[in-house]
């Protein structure tokens, strides 16, 4: 049976299955659920129009979270120099019938631990939606300056300090 995607039931049953690849690493089947879930959320359910392909795709580690051979979790982990001078996570998203789960903490939380595996314990900045300033709190990330408009929607900047130990 075929269904709109984003609109399969969510069985929290069956296990999350969680990758990390590099962008030549990826298959054209990866690149393209990635690029669809960021645009079903961003572009579609935000009403944000943007330029998504900004070329920092290429440098940066893709964590993909699948329950039953369907993308339902993506996050892009940005070394230190692409985005900020700090490392960075960003376009974290979680597809519709996932959001409420847990999903989404374990995929931040997935992404945390591998950006301070790979590139050390220092500072990690983002660039987050302002209502999810509690959330992305609770890893211990601080507002940092004004909010500011970005493709229409309220961020803030967030910086999480980290141990000072980083990784060149």
């Amino acid at each position: 049976m075929d269904t709109e995607p984003g609109t399969e039931m969510n069985r929290t049953d069956a296990p999350l299955h969680w990758t990390c690849a590099k962008f030549n690493d990826l298959t054209l089947e990866e690149l393209y659920a990635n690029l669809r879930l960021r645009t079903d959320v961003f572009s579609v359910e935000q009403h944000a129009i943007y330029q998504d392909l900004d070329g920092k795709d290429q440098g940066s580690l893709h964590l993909m979270g699948r329950q039953e051979d369907r993308l339902v979790a993506y996050c892009r982990i940005l070394p230190p120099g692409l985005a900020f001078e700090e490392a960075s996570i960003g376009r974290v998203v979680t597809a519709l019938t996932h959001r409420g789960t847990g999903t989404g903490k374990i995929l931040f939380q997935k992404g945390l631990d591998i950006c301070i595996d790979r590139f050390g314990d220092g500072p990690i900045r983002i660039g987050a939606q302002f209502y999810l300033v509690g959330f992305y709190g609770s890893f211990g990330f601080r507002v940092e300056g004004n909010i500011y408009l970005e493709d229409g929607i309220e961020h803030v900047h967030m910086l999480r300090p980290g141990s000072g130990h980083v990784r060149q």
